[in-house]
């Protein structure tokens, strides 16, 4: 079996790990990896026994595919070369800072016939996947991210750090356009938002509320789903679901009984689950799960959520410049 030719962009942080998976993968050839700074592509490389690059354009004629981690404000630039250069792209999240950027990138994909994923990994998180089987018409969700501060990924507001892992969940739980949000949100340690809340009404009558922060002393990554007849619970980081559905009968207190399933799905790895789909995806030249175009929906939502905690925060500034 030919192997897939791949190179890692940008091997900072959680590009590491994406060289590592591949490494690890039998379809995959790793055939480099590339940052803006050498030593550090350098010993990425003697770790997963790859050749570092210092120019990430030297690596795309050796490679069939790419991921691509670099900083966000890089993404557009960076996917761009690579997509008209004719490799597919595993793109990190946020896929762009602007839908302009985004738009850009859809339609080179489309008329390359190139593969564009977006890294959204909690779409890959087991317990997430483990949830689809038991959805059925949620009406109210409760999403928290909380995070405890990390002086990395600061270049981004809360909302497009962490909220969009939110907010590309519930929009693929719900399915329904949003009719109405309200927002709230203000800096606390840096200069952009570290704090966020937005209650978002779809169409369809379903009512999603999701708080995010990166400030904590904890860190909590909570999802809970309620629907007619069961109530779906997710813990992201302990990669657990529990489901309530009623029992038959009543309890001694003459309440109705609870019938209680947990799961926990601890050695499944998300990133490596959706690094092998990317790779199927390459080979199979199969539409992905999160596509450029869900990329691009998600970081709709959150730039609108981000407009109008700045409108908020404009319009007191007694408490927001105190």
């Amino acid at each position: 079996m030919t192997k897939t030719r791949i190179g890692v962009i940008g091997v900072g942080y959680l590009g590491k790990f994406h060289a590592q998976k591949y490494m690890a993968n039998p379809e995959v050839e790793l055939v480099g990896v590339a940052d803006a700074d050498p030593a550090n592509a350098a010993e990425v490389a003697a770790f997963c026994k790859t050749t570092a690059f210092d120019d990430y354009q030297a690596l795309l004629d050796q490679v069939d595919a790419v991921s691509v981690v670099v900083p966000t404000s890089l993404h557009h630039e960076v996917a761009r070369v690579c997509l008209l250069a004719g490799k597919d792209v595993m793109l990190e999240k946020p896929m762009t800072t602007t839908l302009d950027e985004a738009d850009d990138l859809i339609a080179l994909a489309d008329q390359g016939q190139r593969i564009l994923q977006v890294g959204h990994i909690e779409r890959y998180n087991p317990a997430i996947l483990a949830m689809e089987e038991h959805l059925t018409q949620p009406l109210f969700i409760e999403s928290h991210r909380i995070h405890v501060f990390k002086p990395r990924g600061l270049d981004v507001d809360v909302v497009l750090d962490l909220m969009i892992h939110d907010i590309d969940i519930v929009l693929s739980i719900v399915k329904s356009p949003i009719a109405s949000m309200h927002t709230v949100g203000m800096p606390v340690f840096t200069r952009t938002t570290d704090i966020a809340n937005v209650r978002l009404i779809f169409e369809n009558g379903c009512t999603a509320n999701l708080t995010v922060s990166r400030i904590s002393r904890d860190n909590i990554r909570r999802l809970r789903v309620f629907q007619p007849n069961s109530f779906l619970a997710v813990d992201y980081g302990k990669k657990e679901i529990t489901v309530i559905k009623p029992g038959k009968g009543l309890d001694e207190n003459s309440m109705p009984q609870e019938e209680v399933v947990t799961s926990c799905y601890l050695h499944q790895d998300a990133l490596e689950m959706e690094l092998k789909d990317f790779v199927k995806n390459v080979r199979d030249r199969t539409r992905p799960k999160v596509s450029g175009r869900e990329g691009r929906l998600a970081l709709a939502v959150a730039q609108e959520i981000m407009a109008r905690i700045k409108e908020h925060a404009a319009g007191h500034p007694q408490l927001f410049n105190g």
